[in-house]
């Protein structure tokens, strides 16, 4: 061992477990509960043991002392915390006031903004209504168109289809060298 490590000193749980599996390992007396233990073996295992006690101790009340350190400081960070709290519960109560008036103003600013929105959205719906109806018009007025357009062919077709049927059968519709016109015989 160095000199400046401290000697260490064997756990008493341990000794005291090897103690009593000695006493378990024992031999018995005959005619008797006693047994038979070797005393310097014993005598070793209890001494290492007193000796260890007082370390153990020492080190029981410095976790004793240090335990109560820590609820000394756990308490005045309670207290602390307490005064803080109460001195911040205070100043809220001050700005009460303030609070209730700011919550006055954002429901009078929420609501003026909420009749503007309203407004621009109606105004919106107008304009669509009004571009939908043009559109409207404007569609209603082709769709008349087209539908003329279809009467007039079907007038056409008849007339044109009565027309070839009437030619002869050796397609001088189509015969450009009989010095007719093909377009005008229509």
């Amino acid at each position: 061992m160095f000199e400046n490590e401290p000697e260490k000193v064997p756990d008493t749980a341990v000794l005291l477990a090897q103690m009593q599996e000695m006493l378990e390992r024992a031999r018995g007396l005959f005619m008797s509960a006693s047994v038979s233990v070797n005393r310097e073996e014993f005598g070793a295992l209890l001494q290492d043991a007193i000796d260890g006690l007082p370390e153990e101790l020492r080190q029981a009340r410095w976790l004793l002392k240090e335990r109560e350190a820590v609820i000394e400081r756990a308490h005045h960070e309670a207290t602390r915390l307490i005064e803080a709290a109460r001195v911040r519960a205070e100043r809220m109560v001050e700005k009460n006031e303030l609070v209730r008036e700011a919550r006055r103003t954002r429901e009078e600013i929420l609501e003026d903004a909420e009749r503007q929105a309203a407004a621009i959205r109606h105004e919106a719906e107008d304009y669509v209504d009004r571009k939908l109806a043009s559109f409207e018009v404007v569609l209603d007025r082709t769709m008349q168109q087209v539908q003329k357009g279809r009467e007039r062919l079907e007038v056409h077709a008849p007339a044109v289809e009565a027309q070839l049927d009437d030619l002869d059968d050796d397609g001088a519709f189509f015969d450009q060298d009989e010095g007719g016109d093909p377009v005008n015989t229509l």
